[in-house]
């Protein structure tokens, strides 16, 4: 497996820069700091932002075929670095090898879905002669770059959240500044090792670790148009009210439901609950939190989770058996751990799990959760879920809309009069038939209502935000 390296740059307008090596970044597991990375400063940042403005207008006006070379490039560089990617995922993130391998890939997807996408962007002949004051005009659109972006990407998929921001940004010819995730920002440092690659104009991205504290103009910046932010509600609705005149693409969090019903074949459903509660640690903001489950088949499924959820191996992301790795620190297996202890103490049955040591969380199961709890009611972004039953089905659905967030919903039924229903009722941005809330293809529109967010990813879909129309009027005597 390809070690990291002893250090990273940061990049400013295309160019490896060094200035400091003053950010650790931590192997997840073991704690110890794996390598170090430059961080960008005020200063920096600045010039990160002056740069995509000079950049603008030959981004803008690169042709398509050039914006697909450019995406195809990095979809051959990720395929051929591909074991390093997967490696670097394992140690900032603590994600188990098998999950890593899973994020590369769809690193790979995104860039190959946006190289597409870039030669589609297509525009529209409208007539206008709709009464008689237009007689003799016509009309058609197009779509333009939007110009200067701020992405600010999280540390859950330090690699494909990164790639729904820059891929699509790419495809439309609109520069970029980038922030990742303090904790993981080695995925997105690699990225930007195989742009500086190709010949982008200059300035067409900069790619900048820094703290929370020292990065505001990332978001307060009136020279950047818009303003793409993937984390937690509570930062991404703050940094929208400081936003400005920017638009703003929030992709925030979740509490999110799975409802089983009656009819659901049992042990594929297990299968995919599992999966969809404790893959890479729960640290996803649609793995399966709430499972909803008809009260003919509570019991047995009940026990078949517990049970499968029991055989889960947890330790080393390295080791190829590993299920469940850690949680991206230890403050953050506390607090879970503090929910967990607040729920039992509420009157919650611990099912199974409900352990710590260190960053480590076993996976948990409960039933009986109090809906005001936290544990029910905020985001556990950890190895946990919890269970309760429904014997009407508008009830399940009900249940799964209270709650202030709506990114996704998964329901298990074979009956097409409920699934369209639920398509009719849940107010969430996707529901998922037959299968977990925690599904996503990277083309598929993807986001939330609610505290979920605003907007929506998938490369299309993106590229579209990243884009305004640009109408043409012609007159004719």
């Amino acid at each position: 497996m390809t070690a990291l390296k002893d250090s990273y740059p940061l990049y400013l307008a295309n160019e490896a820069r060094t200035p400091n090596l003053d950010l650790e970044v931590t192997d997840k597991y073991t704690g110890k700091v794996a390598t170090r990375v430059a961080l960008a400063d005020a200063k920096t940042i600045d010039a990160g932002i002056a740069a995509t403005v000079e950049a603008a207008e030959p981004m803008a006006r690169m042709p398509a075929y050039a914006r697909q070379e450019v995406l195809a490039h990095c979809v051959k560089r990720f395929q051929e670095r591909f074991d390093e990617l997967a490696n670097a995922l394992c140690v900032e993130a603590g994600k188990p090898i098998r999950d890593a391998r899973g994020e590369v890939t769809r690193l790979i997807d995104t860039f190959r879905i946006a190289a597409e996408e870039s030669v589609r962007m297509t525009g529209e002949v409208q007539p206008l002669d709709i009464s008689p004051r237009a007689k003799g005009y016509q009309g058609m659109w197009k779509r333009v770059p939007i110009g200067p972006c701020s992405f600010v990407s999280p540390f859950n998929f330090p690699l494909n959240l990164a790639a729904h921001k820059i891929a699509p940004a790419l495809a439309v010819g609109c520069p970029f500044v980038m922030k990742p995730a303090s904790r993981t920002p080695l995925g997105a440092i690699i990225i930007g090792e195989v742009l500086a690659e190709t010949d982008l104009p200059k300035g067409a991205f900069s790619i900048l670790p820094a703290h929370r504290d020292g990065a505001d103009l990332f978001t307060t910046d009136e020279r950047l148009k818009l303003l793409s932010f993937t984390g937690s509600p509570g930062v991404g609705w703050d940094l929208k009210a400081k936003a400005g005149k920017k638009k703003v693409v929030l992709e925030l969090g979740g509490n999110a439901a799975v409802v089983v019903d009656a009819d659901t074949d049992l042990d594929d459903a297990v299968e995919r609950i599992i999966f969809g509660a404790f893959y890479q640690s729960g640290q996803s903001c649609i793995g399966v939190q709430r499972i909803i489950i008809h009260a003919d088949i509570y019991d047995e499924l009940k026990d078949r989770l517990v049970a499968k959820t029991r055989t889960l191996i947890a330790g080393d992301p390295h080791e190829e058996s590993t299920f469940v790795g850690p949680m991206i620190d230890e403050k953050e297996a506390r607090r879970l751990d503090s929910w967990i202890q607040q729920a039992v103490e509420g009157g919650a049955t611990l099912l199974c799990g409900g352990k710590r040591e260190g960053a480590m969380l076993e996976a948990t199961l409960l039933e009986g959760v109090d809906r005001k709890a936290a544990l029910y009611a905020e985001e556990a972004f950890g190895p946990v879920a919890i269970l309760s039953k429904f014997t009407d089905f508008n009830a399940a659905l009900d249940e799964v809309n209270d709650s202030k967030f709506g990114l996704q919903t998964g329901v298990f039924t074979r009956d097409l009069y409920r699934m369209l229903e639920a398509w009719d009722r849940l107010d969430v941005g996707g529901v998922v038939i037959g299968d977990v809330p925690s599904y996503r293809v990277d083309n598929m529109p993807y986001g939330g209502v609610k505290d979920s967010g605003l907007g929506r990813e998938g490369v299309r879909f993106a590229m579209e935000d990243m884009t305004e129309i640009r109408n043409l009027v012609i007159r004719r005597r």
